[in-house]
């Protein structure tokens, strides 16, 4: 490892740090939130990360997107992610996929990985990646922003918050900078939390978050199934 992770330390520890070479996660949709998720993720450590989004790069993305500068216009994101983690940290393997999540791929897209990421932009594409997780026995961790406002959840595959996608999307108040990078980077906190075992992920509550006002609230969900 040389010299690479010794200011992750002791916040991670030596024997953490190794268990997450190990590890795989799988982040879906690589914009506002997801290149934010994947570069942190690569920087502390994480051994392999699947990034799944068919876009490309395009000016309106230039505001908020870290991967997303003159060179990339036009470029896949997915692949524009690879190359950047190459850069970043060439011990981290990236598997880049330029697809969207379908009914048809999200079971296979998703297996094989310790924690699923939510980094998509709409509630029909979440609800089918909530359902992959679920069948997957695997955690989840979604995100979304809107202008000054975000939120967080982590769901276990017992866990169920399809509500929160349900219905009509609410009316779009545009996508910040700071908004994208303060949830990416809680999303990716907690997603090292369930890598490691660590205590504190955001187990039964919603995280608002409120920059506009400085504000964070947790809500408590009833997100477990009755059995």
């Amino acid at each position: 490892m040389g010299n690479r992770y010794e200011r992750n330390m002791p916040a991670i520890s030596q024997e953490d740090q190794a268990a997450l070479t190990a590890k795989r996660v799988f982040v879906a949709g690589c914009g506002g939130l997801g290149g934010y998720v994947v570069e942190i993720l690569a920087r502390i450590g994480v051994g392999f990360i699947t990034v799944a989004d068919g876009d490309i790069f395009t000016q309106s993305n230039l505001n908020r997107q870290l991967f997303s500068t003159s060179r990339t216009l036009g470029l896949k994101k997915a692949e524009c992610a690879r190359e950047r983690i190459k850069d970043v940290n060439p011990e981290a393997e990236v598997l880049a996929l330029p697809v969207d999540i379908t009914e048809e791929n999200a079971a296979e897209l998703v297996g094989g990985h310790d924690v699923i990421v939510d980094a998509l932009d709409n509630g029909k594409s979440r609800l089918l990646l909530a359902n992959a997780a679920r069948a997957a026995g695997t955690p989840l961790v979604s995100g979304a922003i809107s202008g000054w406002y975000g939120r967080v959840l982590v769901l276990l595959p017992e866990d169920n918050a399809d509500f929160l996608w349900e219905g009509t999307e609410p009316a779009q108040a545009g996508n910040l900078c700071p908004t994208a990078a303060c949830v990416a980077s809680i999303q990716a906190s907690e997603t090292v939390k369930l890598l490691l075992g660590r205590p504190g992920v955001l187990l039964g509550r919603l995280l608002e978050i409120d920059l506009l006002n400085s504000a964070f609230e947790e809500v408590p969900l009833a997100t477990r199934y009755n059995r």
